[in-house]
């Protein structure tokens, strides 16, 4: 059977490449298809490396002309990979409706990052404003845990005509995570360009309508992930967390020094020392530094950063963000206070961020009535 390029072209057209939403002709990735008698030749260009997208696309190909062409075809596959200039970069400067990015980081891991953006995100809400989260720890998404929603999916809306991702609601906090596309128990093991093209999605290919502020909730360290958002958004600052002990002030220190960095230029608002102290409850004037006394604070001071606040070391936060629902939600409390005290911090360094900004990249803010208030240009 003498086989026919433009009809193996045309079939080409009915399968695609994984990850991507075009056909593997539409998108570019079949490059040129020959036929010399009973072969096929099909030339394939990749977007990434990974080894199992790389053998599905050729196992799909021999497959489909193999069922609608012919069984006896001897079918070649040459694939290749043709990388971006920046395989790492988040495409992309803005999002239309969001005033402020807070990043939200920590040097090491285990310092409670995650459970301080939750709460930050429900005490701003609560103060009036609208709030996003972006779970941008790829590999350890922890927010559908923090806000109760494990088992939502972000459904796909049209907006202007376009396919766009709903974020996940819960407690007014609009969020997107990694953990909404994978099960519980699943490992996500990519390298950096894959991680940075499924953020690329849950930033640029969401419906997150207006927001005030969104806390980008970044992976431990100072990786590529981090340099791959700080460069490709319009980050308006930075918080780092902390404990007090000496080896989490010297990974935070090389967090702030990443933001202060001439190549990355981001404001650092300030440092949350976290799991300050431990009160017992039947001891309530009793205080245990027990992972030493106000490092993180007297770390702002030597970096000359702002020191927002301290959050003490209580059991119900913990409690609190393994059920699903940010300790901060609990009103009159010791909790909904610290972070109520904190977040107005952070309020008040983003207005004097804001206003020291040319005015061309300026984000105004305005503090009346003893609460801050955002306005957008």
């Amino acid at each position: 059977m003498k086989l026919d390029r433009k009809e193996i072209l045309s079939a080409l057209e009915t399968i695609s490449i994984a990850g991507e939403g075009k056909n593997m002709v539409e998108s570019g990735a079949v490059k040129n298809v020959l036929t010399f008698g009973n072969e096929v030749v099909v030339d394939l260009v990749l977007k990434t490396p990974a080894m199992h997208i790389k053998k599905r696309a050729e196992d799909d190909i021999k497959k489909l002309i193999h069922e609608k062409f012919s069984p006896d075809a001897v079918v070649k596959v040459n694939s290749k990979v043709e990388a971006a200039d920046n395989p790492n970069e988040i495409k992309g400067k803005s999002i239309p409706g969001i005033s402020n990015f807070i990043a939200v980081a920590s040097g090491k891991g285990g310092v409670g990052k995650s459970t301080v953006t939750a709460n930050l995100a429900v005490t701003l809400a609560k103060m009036g404003f609208k709030v996003g989260i972006l779970d941008a720890d790829i590999y350890g998404p922890s927010m559908p845990i923090m806000f109760d929603v494990e088992n939502e999916k972000p459904i796909s809306v049209e907006v202007n005509g376009k396919s766009k991702m709903k974020p996940v609601e819960s407690y007014e906090i609009k969020i997107l995570s990694i953990g909404f596309f994978t099960a519980p128990s699943q490992a996500v093991i990519w390298r950096g360009p894959m991680a940075s093209k499924a953020l690329n999605q849950m930033i640029f290919d969401a419906d997150w309508g207006e927001l005030d502020f969104m806390l980008i909730d970044l992976p431990p360290g100072t990786g590529d992930i981090h340099l791959s958002i700080m460069q490709s958004l319009p980050i308006t600052g930075a918080v780092v967390v902390s404990t007090p002990q000496a080896v989490a002030l010297a990974d935070a220190k090389k967090g702030v020094s990443m933001f202060l960095s001439d190549s990355i230029n981001v404001p650092v608002l300030g440092i949350i020392e976290n799991m300050a102290y431990f009160t017992p409850e039947e001891l309530p004037n009793n205080k245990y530094y027990i992972f030493g006394k106000e490092g993180a604070k007297n770390l702002a001071e030597d970096l000359q950063v702002p020191f927002l606040g301290e959050v003490p070391l209580v059991q119900s936060i913990r409690e609190a963000g393994d059920y699903g629902r940010p300790a901060a939600l609990q009103t009159a409390s010791v909790i909904e206070n610290v972070f109520e005290e904190i977040t107005r911090n952070i309020v008040q360094e983003t207005v004097n961020r804001n206003q020291s900004l040319p005015p061309t990249e300026a984000i105004k803010i305005t503090t009346m009535a003893g609460c801050s208030a955002v306005k957008k240009n």
